[in-house]
């Protein structure tokens, strides 16, 4: 389902009065369309994997809200390295191993997409799947992502983005006590915003945050009630229609108004309206980069300063470059070595944060492998596909989710795959390439992330601020230092929390 025609769903459902008997009635008929006939117990069908068994709707409730666990433990179950569950009438089958890995990231007819149209609630029939959409989409999307996050545009917007996050730590005051899982979304949300739409938007913060707020409504509409019952009146299904339009309707006010303007600006609505691109065009791409950028990129911004504030030696390491940038280049000798932090972090050159700062990059490598341990999908759009060395077959038409932890997390590939260590990466280690796709935090084979150099510029941002300007530690509840390192949830998909009692950043300013 396309975005507009999410919005226009939206406002049907709104227009609709309630009706308590048609509910009832439909929840009577769905539950028995859903649960007629179940298969019961696991089977193994012509294409030599394993079907779960058990009522459909019970046995893929979980792959909605802890699918790192579902995964796992189905992976145990059958000792198998592929199995299939039923969504709703669509099969999914779960891979890994070196045969799934090369098939699911190297088949091109394996839609990517397509494969997360089914944790949307509005995964097609096959039969109204036009296979060359899949490529132009993507083909389409990518275009207009180059054309903003070129590194040209970066240059310009860079002392924006550190205005933006400076403001907002200022907001933080001098010293206290922070949840990063909210105040550093915080500040990823603010600079998506400020490179994927306007300055008019990106400073205003009240606006913004109204944005943040739909924007999050609508990230955690996808309840296993909302996909898995999705003719049900429920809370989540109401809040993602609610959210969908107030989204829609503010970027849309946000894009006539620079339609008006007399005088075009280099921002990125003002770059696409140029291209082009109709209002649902570039609504569309706004909020598909939003997506795309803000939750990875917020829990890797996260995970890195709870990482490096454990492990003294490489914080120091981190610190000690970005210093070294400073010195080496901004001139320290005149008078804007007097200015503030991040005006002088602003001035280093786009390729500098980009190509020289190896230990950072380091840093980066080892949270991703370790934090991103998520599940990625695909669709098989083409033909039935025989899986080399497995007797497996794919079926035209499944959807097919890999575990990223059977790369990540995988002690044939990695040494104390638990442990966060960025020297597994350094020559003469190099870990990530035993084997063909052995390092998948950027994307891998025919879909790599189109976005990598901004998300790790956004990063970089952030952790340069804190090193240089702020001494900080993370604490429980109670203020104390934990005594071991917090491990992220791999159930929580939007925000990878750490198992256990909330985590906070304590910090102090020390430099202006």
């Amino acid at each position: 389902m396309s975005f507009n025609e999410t919005v226009l769903d939206s406002w049907t459902a709104l227009q609709q009065a309630p009706v308590t008997v048609q509910a009832a009635t439909a929840l009577g008929v769905g539950i028995l369309i859903t649960l007629a006939y179940p298969a019961l117990f696991s089977s193994k069908k012509s294409t030599g994997i394993t079907e779960l068994g058990g009522w459909s709707i019970l046995t893929a409730w979980p792959f909605f809200n802890k699918r790192f666990d579902f995964l796992r433990e189905n992976f145990a179950k059958t000792g198998e390295n592929f199995f299939t569950f039923k969504v709703l009438h669509h099969s999914v089958t779960a891979m890994k191993g070196p045969e799934a890995r090369k098939a699911f990231f190297d088949n091109k007819y394996f839609g990517f997409s397509e494969g997360y149209e089914i944790l949307m609630g509005a995964a097609p029939r096959l039969k109204d799947i036009k296979e060359p959409e899949e490529h132009q989409e993507i083909s389409w999307f990518n275009k207009q992502l180059s054309l903003l996050l070129n590194k040209q545009r970066l240059s310009e917007v860079l002392p924006s983005l550190f205005d933006d996050v400076q403001a907002r730590m200022d907001g933080w005051g001098k010293e206290g006590r922070m949840d990063p899982f909210k105040n550093i979304y915080d500040l990823v949300f603010q600079m998506t915003v400020r490179m994927a739409t306007c300055r008019d938007l990106a400073s205003d913060k009240e606006a913004l945050d109204k944005l943040q707020h739909d924007y999050w409504v609508l990230e955690k509409s996808a309840t296993p009630t909302a996909l898995l019952l999705p003719w049900f009146p429920s809370k989540a299904k109401k809040d993602k229609e609610t959210s969908t339009r107030n989204l829609f309707t503010q970027l849309y006010g946000y894009v006539e108004q620079r339609r008006a303007a007399e005088v075009p600006s280099a921002d990125a609505i003002d770059l696409l309206i140029a291209e082009g691109l109709g209002n649902h065009e570039i609504i569309s791409f706004i909020l598909g980069t939003i997506f795309a950028g803000v939750v990875n990129t917020g829990i890797n911004s996260c995970w890195a300063l709870l990482f490096l504030s454990f492990n003294k030696e490489w914080k120091a390491k981190v610190t000690a470059e970005v210093h070294a940038l400073i010195q080496t280049h901004t001139d320290t000798s005149s008078s804007t070595s007097a200015e503030p932090l991040h005006k002088r972090l602003s001035a280093i050159p786009i390729s500098v944060w980009e190509d020289e700062m190896p230990i950072m990059d380091l840093v980066i490598r080892e949270t991703l492998r370790l934090v991103l341990n998520g599940t990625v999908l695909r669709r098989n759009l083409a033909a039935d596909v025989a899986l080399a060395g497995t007797g497996k077959v794919l079926p035209r038409g499944n959807f097919v989710a890999f575990p990223l932890s059977d790369v990540h997390l995988n002690p044939e590939i990695y040494a104390d795959p638990a442990a966060w260590d960025p020297t597994r990466f350094m020559p003469g280690r190099e870990e990530d390439r035993k084997v063909p796709f052995g390092y998948l935090g950027w994307g891998a084979g025919r879909h790599p992330c189109t976005g990598m150099k901004v998300a790790k510029l956004e990063m970089k941002i952030i952790v340069a601020l804190f090193l240089a300007g702020y001494e900080f530690d993370v604490v429980d509840a109670a203020g104390r230092f934990p005594e071991r390192l917090p491990t992220p949830d791999y159930n929580d998909i939007q925000q990878a929390r750490p198992v256990g009692p909330p985590t906070f950043i304590k910090f102090k300013r020390v430099v202006e």
